[in-house]
C-alpha cells in the first residue's frame, strides 16, 4: 500500500510505557512540597498537560494556589530521579522503515522536552525531531502541538490530510483530528470504541501491528 506523507507520534503510551516514570515524579514532588501522600491518578487526565494534572492534585487538598510550584517541582524530580520508561513494541521497526523510505516523522507530546530528550537518549531511539509541552501556547487537546511538529518537518496545510498521527489518549486523538490530520489509535489505555468515537480512523494494539499492516 502507498504510505502516508508523514507520521507523527505521541510519546507516552505510544512509543513508551512511562506511567511509572511520571507517577514516581508526581509522588515524590507532592511529598516534598506538602508532606502528604498524593491522590490516585484518574484516567480522565491521561494525555493532558502537566499543569492541568498538577492543578488536579493540588485541588484534592485545597491547595490550588500551589499548582505552579508542584508543576515545576515534578519536572525537576522527573529529570533528577529519571526512570527510563519501557519501550513499546514496533518502535524501532517503524523508525527504520520511515528512515529507509525517507518519510518525515517526529514526536509531539504533552510531556516535557527534557523527559523526551532523556528517554530518547537512554533508549537510543531514532527520533531527531520532538516537541514537548513548553513548545506550545496551547497543549493538546488543542491542535497546536501537531501543527508545530508538521511545520517543523516541512509540511504545509495541504499535506495534513495525508499525515498519520499515533495516539493512545482521547486528549491527543482530539488534537490530531482538530489539526486536520488522520488519528490512528493505540490500545494502551482506551478501548477501540472509545478511540474511534474520539476520531481514530484505525486502531492497533501497538505500533508493531500498525507497522505490519503498512508493510504487508
Amino acid at each position: 500500500m502507498k504510505l502516508p506523507k508523514g507520521f507523527l507520534f505521541d510519546f507516552d503510551g505510544v512509543v513508551v510505557h512511562s506511567f511509572e516514570s511520571h507517577g514516581k515524579a508526581w509522588k515524590s514532588a507532592f511529598k516534598e512540597l506538602f508532606n502528604e501522600e498524593i491522590a490516585p491518578f484518574p484516567k480522565s487526565l491521561s494525555g493532558k498537560s502537566p499543569m492541568i494534572i498538577a492543578n488536579y492534585f493540588c485541588s484534592v487538598i485545597g491547595k490550588e494556589d500551589r499548582t505552579e510550584d508542584l508543576f515545576k517541582l515534578k519536572d525537576i524530580h522527573l529529570d533528577k530521579f529519571f526512570t527510563v520508561p519501557k519501550l513499546l513494541p514496533g518502535v524501532r521497526e517503524f523508525t527504520a522503515l520511515l528512515t529507509t523510505k525517507k518519510i518525515p516523522y517526529g514526536i509531539a507530546s504533552n510531556a516535557t522536552r527534557q523527559f523526551l530528550k532523556n528517554s530518547v537518549h537512554h533508549l537510543n531511539l531514532d527520533f531527531n525531531t520532538y516537541f514537548g509541552v513548553e513548545d506550545y501556547k496551547k497543549p493538546k487537546p488543542a491542535p497546536e502541538a501537531y501543527i508545530t511538529l508538521a511545520n517543523a518537518l516541512g509540511f504545509n496545510k495541504n499535506d495534513f490530510n495525508d499525515i498519520w498521527i499515533f495516539e493512545d489518549s482521547l486528549t491527543g486523538t482530539k488534537a490530531a483530528k482538530a489539526a486536520g490530520m488522520i488519528p490512528i489509535g493505540i490500545l494502551t489505555q482506551y478501548s477501540e470504541s472509545e478511540l474511534k468515537e474520539a476520531g481514530s480512523k484505525l486502531v492497533f494494539p501497538t505500533l508493531l501491528e500498525a507497522y505490519l499492516y503498512l508493510t504487508k
